[in-house]
């Protein structure tokens, strides 16, 4: 069990006496695995975007019911065209160590971002941004993208084609800025704790790797006196079972998901602190497409997807309100609706025949593959991966190793190419269909099944430069099926999200994008509990 620790005067102020050190007003959210990084352009985590959130602001936010709001910018506007924007910033916003925010703060950030040499996952984030395509590609230079700081108040960005859903992209942490002192400082050091200076309502502190990160209230952020904590302590966990136990004995304040088997004794000994509420993300399984079995035997990737029942394990596995996935884009994704492969209406007893017939064609009927598949320790995780191998085992005989890992050495396992079958998740960084199919892109650098298709490719390039709705609509369907086909991935299910908040934490909001940010929240027991 994670140790509460001391949030004292000194670490909050900066050794600035505090007013009243025991009525400060603490958040502390329990907030999943260790994050990777809180360098904006290498973080990929949830557990590290979370953070993020708090200490940056962009020029957007996700707004309590989950569309973007204007946040850093206070005002943009729209060419006629859709194709150039003008961000004006918020008049007196400052960075935590006094400077101005300005207009090349988020210039110089994004040319970062989509630099080759960063080695950021999420460059292509910024694909609508004129050249930013070409840049990531490595075929022209960082100083081409598409933005520019037309006066310290004004940022310019100048886009390939009309993109619907810019607004909600700039909401995502890997848009936001960098300070460009502390990073010509630093270098790759700037977002430690004590170095990191930020723009939002927090600046962190303090990380305890393998417990917790501290956050102390920012007295330089614009919106400051809004801001009802003090600071934010994000304590990490390896699994969800254990985070459950630091909610019950008052150790953290909210969970950031609830363990899966104990969800009925939730509901009846905890109901009134338990937030249930839909989300756009899929859970799916990874495939290694760099190596046998997987190389060229798209009829085995087939096979394994057909015969996993999804409501099953949608009802007696995960047990708290899932539904079941065939599709990688959820179907409640704005303006948009998924191609489901013919099979998801088909018996078990059809789609089992069917998956045989495949590893028939395979070759691999009588010598069926051994699979290894990876995740990161969690009791769902666990009890998901169970369930799974069974599945395969009784349909088809193969038999499957299971491989527990923590959430790090999982990501570089994927990374290298080690793991055979892994467990992942993709949570959507806006409403749009884009936002998921991006992710399969070949050369997107979060594509950890290395699926890579030109095809596919071509598919949403012409979607991404199609201004007409059902034109891009039916661009983006084709490419989904194309992918299904291909079976490089094998979603299971689409998430809702699961958090138990204390009672005496005020303004949760659920939303489709479960993103809250710890500045809209207060806390009625004033003691630094």
């Amino acid at each position: 069990m994670v140790a509460a620790a001391a949030f004292t005067g000194e670490r909050l102020w900066h050794g600035r006496p505090s007013p009243d050190k025991a009525r400060l007003v603490i958040l502390r959210r329990g907030n999943g695995p260790e994050p990777e990084s809180l360098d904006p352009h290498a973080a990929r985590s949830e557990s590290a975007l979370t953070i993020l959130r708090d200490l940056y602001e962009g020029l957007t936010a996700v707004g309590p019911d989950g569309a973007p709001v204007l946040a850093a910018a206070d005002r943009v506007d729209v060419s006629a065209d859709g194709i150039t924007y003008r961000f004006h910033l918020r008049t007196g916003a400052m960075w935590s160590n006094g400077e101005a925010v300005v207009a090349e703060d988020f210039a110089a950030a994004w040319r970062r971002l989509v630099d080759p040499r960063t080695g950021a996952q999420y460059a292509d984030i910024l694909s609508p941004v004129r050249g930013a395509a070409a840049i990531t590609k490595g075929r022209a230079e960082p100083s081409s993208l598409g933005v520019y700081a037309e006066s310290s108040d004004t940022l310019r960005v100048d886009l390939m084609r009309p993109t619907p859903y810019f607004l909600g992209v700039l909401a995502h942490p890997a848009t936001f800025p960098i300070n460009r002192t502390s990073l010509a400082a630093h270098g790759r050091g700037f977002a430690k704790p004590g170095v990191l200076v930020s723009n939002g309502a927090f600046v962190l502190t303090r990380w305890d790797f393998g417990s917790h990160l501290v956050a102390a209230r920012n007295p330089r952020y614009w919106n400051r006196d809004a801001t009802r904590l003090d600071g934010v302590e994000y304590y990490s966990f390896a699994d969800s079972a254990s985070e459950l136990r630091a909610f019950r004995t008052g150790q953290i304040d909210m969970t950031v998901t609830v363990p899966a088997a104990q969800m009925g004794w939730i509901e009846q000994h905890l109901g009134p602190a338990l937030h249930v509420a839909p989300q756009l993300a899929v859970y799916y399984l990874g495939l290694n497409l760099r190596k046998p079995p997987f190389a060229g035997s798209p009829e085995l990737r087939r096979a394994l997807s057909l015969v996993i029942d999804r409501e099953r394990l949608v009802r007696s596995v995960t047990a708290g309100g899932e539904a079941p996935a065939y599709t990688f884009v959820p179907p409640a994704t704005a303006n948009y609706t998924p191609p489901v492969p013919d099979y998801a209406a088909w018996p078990m007893s059809e789609r089992i025949a069917r998956a045989q017939q495949l590893l028939r064609q395979a070759g691999m009927e009588r010598n069926p593959p051994a699979i290894e598949l990876r995740y990161n320790s969690d009791e769902l995780h666990n009890r998901i991966a169970i369930a799974v191998a069974e599945m395969w085992h009784d349909a088809l005989h193969i038999d499957t190793t299971l491989r527990a890992e923590e959430f790090k050495v999982l990501l570089q396992d994927i990374d290298r190419g080690d793991a055979t079958v892994f467990r992942a998740s993709w949570i959507g960084d806006y409403d749009d269909a884009y936002s998921f199919l991006q992710v399969l892109r070949g050369g997107f650098g979060i594509n950890m099944a290395r699926y890579s298709s030109p095809a596919y490719d071509d598919l949403l390039e012409r979607a991404s430069n199609d201004g007409n709705v059902e034109r891009r609509r039916s661009l983006l369907q084709s490419a989904e099926a194309l992918m299904l086909a291909d079976q490089p991935v094998i979603p299971l299910y689409f998430y809702v999200s699961k958090h138990l908040v204390n009672a005496h934490i005020g303004g949760w909001q659920d939303n489709a994008m479960n993103i809250v940010y710890s500045k809209n929240l207060s806390k009625t027991d004033a003691v630094g509990r």
